[in-house]
């Protein structure tokens, strides 16, 4: 997953970051791979681009966890496509997780919220 705010640039987001962002976006609503690239792109605000290389070994891995499940749908344009949904299981382990974020989170900010020596 490579953030788009600056062309040409690539982050290296901690392990573990898409299947958050894929077990959030599936807390919506069951959603097919196409559906969960463009919910993270656009509640993002076009920063997160997750490519397909990256998405569909995540979905797999998550599945293979049962924190997912996939169903075979036939979506709007008559094509067979994977549509998955998160499980009791997956919900569970988003909400552990969720809290790990948030703890980090906090811890970063207080570290790039310190004044830097120096500064006036």
């Amino acid at each position: 997953m490579a953030p788009r705010k600056n062309p040409g640039s690539r982050v290296d987001l901690l392990q573990g970051t898409l299947d958050v962002l894929i077990l959030q976006t599936l807390c919506w609503g069951p959603q097919h791979g196409y559906g969960i690239m463009q919910m993270i792109r656009s509640n993002s605000s076009n920063v997160l681009q997750v490519e397909t290389g990256s998405l569909y070994p995540a979905l797999h891995r998550l599945e293979r966890q049962k924190w997912i499940r996939a169903d075979w749908k036939l979506s709007d344009n008559k094509q067979r496509v994977r549509e998955y949904r998160i499980t009791v299981a997956g919900r569970k382990h988003l909400r552990a997780e969720r809290g790990r974020w948030e703890q980090l989170s906090a811890a970063i900010g207080g570290i790039l919220g310190a004044p830097v020596r120096g500064e006036t």
